[in-house]
């Protein structure tokens, strides 16, 4: 798929700006007030979430290792707002870390966790399909966002490797749960909501989820097909084609409400 020209993102942009022109900033929460970027925060809730992403999610746009490690910058909007209801734990892998010493176990990042946010991810090895299809397997409550075409804009060069992926790379472990994503190019530039479940899940140039095996996984098509929920082993899947949502503040509700709504419904 080609990437999208430069009128189609201007032309979405100017809806957005008439969004977010017409929402109030979200209001800070205790937890967000206490939060910093060394991921130090008072009152954390109990309940664990990994989250992996090649957004700004976490860390601020274009952070380098040493403004990580020094704990500068500012928190990003969507890591303040998931952390008034998820200990958030970032993940660079999937798949066991080996031991740093002869007779110790290795690391497995997903060991301890329930729940895991993976959006927009920036490519996921073999050993971390493998490593996700087990977890998912096992019992873990999954929501995977994959997004044709991202719609947010990031001051970054493309080939930077801190820059979003522009289009997501789809992972094998997708086709193993009998899904597909497609993207249509000629539809309408247009914020459209659409249900998930209780939540109106705001979509912007969404992809769309089919389902290619019917055997592989108990999957249902929701939210006008651009997501899908998917009942695999013991576990769960919510697969979702758009991460406008994550992108852009204008449409995660007051305080990111609308955006945590989501993350639940998905992680019930």
């Amino acid at each position: 798929m080609s990437p999208l020209n430069n009128s189609i993102h201007a032309a979405l942009s100017a809806v957005l700006l008439g969004l977010s022109a017409c929402s109030a900033a979200p209001a800070a929460t205790e937890t967000e007030a206490d939060s910093d970027i060394s991921g130090e925060v008072v009152n954390r809730p109990a309940t664990r979430m990994g989250l992996m992403s090649s957004l700004p999610l976490y860390w601020p746009l274009g952070a380098d290792v040493a403004t990580i490690a020094q704990g500068q910058g500012e928190v990003p909007w969507q890591r303040a707002a998931l952390a008034g209801r998820y200990a958030l734990e970032p993940l660079d892998t999937l798949s066991p870390i080996p031991a740093l010493a002869a007779g110790q176990p290795d690391l497995d990042p997903l060991a301890d966790l329930r729940r895991i946010a993976i959006i927009q991810p920036r490519g996921l090895s073999a050993s971390d399909n493998v490593a996700l299809d087990r977890w998912v397997r096992g019992g873990g409550r999954l929501l995977l966002v994959l997004d044709p075409a991202l719609t947010g804009e990031y001051d970054l060069p493309l080939g930077d490797p801190r820059r979003p992926v522009d289009t997501a790379l789809i992972p094998p472990v997708v086709a193993r749960w009998g899904l597909a994503v497609s993207f249509d190019e000629d539809q309408p530039v247009a914020v459209t909501t659409a249900r998930l479940g209780a939540t109106a899940l705001p979509l912007a140039l969404s992809g769309a989820v089919t389902i290619t095996d019917p055997k592989a996984a108990d999957c249902t098509l929701l939210a006008n097909d651009a997501a899908a929920r998917c009942r695999v082993g013991k576990g769960e899947v919510t697969l979702l084609a758009d991460a406008a949502l994550f992108e852009h503040r204008a449409l995660a509700g007051e305080g990111g409400a609308t955006m945590r709504a989501v993350v639940a419904e998905a992680l019930r």
